[in-house]
């Protein structure tokens, strides 16, 4: 999966759920979360845990791999190790 935002982790994990025919309350019972956490990463909520959406992944057969963009985004240049920066 292409992810470039919460917004297409949810509807990766979305689909895949109801592909499988599970209901928002049954796979959180299979996870040991809440149904209102699987309605949250499912909202794309940004602030959801990442180990937790990795094991969603996980329960729905899923992976997220990463790998190296071409260039990086423009909005992090200058940032780690750019010009201005300051490490504590």
């Amino acid at each position: 999966m292409k992810v470039n935002s919460m917004g297409d982790v949810a509807a990766t994990v979305r689909g895949r759920r109801k592909d499988l025919g599970l209901s928002q309350a049954d796979l959180a019972t299979r996870m040991g979360v809440s149904r209102a956490w699987i309605n949250a990463v499912e909202a794309g909520k940004p602030s959801v845990e990442f180990d937790l959406v990795l094991r969603l992944l996980d329960h729905l057969g899923l992976r997220m791999e990463a790998c190296q963009a071409r260039e990086p985004q423009r909005r992090l240049q200058g940032q780690v190790g750019g010009p201005g920066f300051r490490p504590r």
